[in-house]
């Protein structure tokens, strides 16, 4: 059943199944659809409609670049990112705003997981703490 999880996640499931494939090897647009339905066992083959402009996006972030031989490679900006493409958000926060956002969402997560399963939560009020002192003091400066 697993297949559909890529299905369901369209765009940015493919985006992170390409830059996947491409940081093992270079690859062109059809090899990649090829890997995605082996990957899947046949559940699932992107359309070149859709991994193309994944493509012309990721090239336009400079996080791959075309080859003359028509492959496509992460650059080291891609190699980067990849640290964080599987982490909170699925990329890495640019500005201080983009880290704020990231940063309350985690405050509404525990916020939640403390209503739903506080003994869960418990182990990281603490540190929780911990980092709310060391922001305070920083707006006291």
């Amino acid at each position: 059943m697993w297949p559909f999880r890529w299905m369901m996640h369209r765009r940015r499931g493919l985006k992170m199944a390409i830059v996947s494939m491409l940081a093992s090897s270079p690859k062109n647009g059809v090899e990649l659809m090829d890997e995605i339905e082996r990957m899947t066992q046949g559940w699932w083959r992107p359309s070149p409609g859709s991994v193309y402009p994944v493509l012309e996006q990721l090239a336009g972030d400079g996080m791959i670049s075309k080859r003359d031989d028509g492959r496509y490679e992460l650059t080291q900006k891609g190699r980067d990112e990849m640290d964080w493409t599987f982490g909170p958000g699925f990329r890495r926060p640019r500005t201080a705003d983009d880290m704020m956002s990231e940063l309350s969402g985690f405050v509404s997560y525990l916020e939640e997981l403390k209503r739903v399963n506080p003994a869960e939560a418990a182990p990281y009020l603490t540190k929780a703490k911990d980092i709310a002192d060391r922001l305070a003091r920083l707006s006291e400066k």
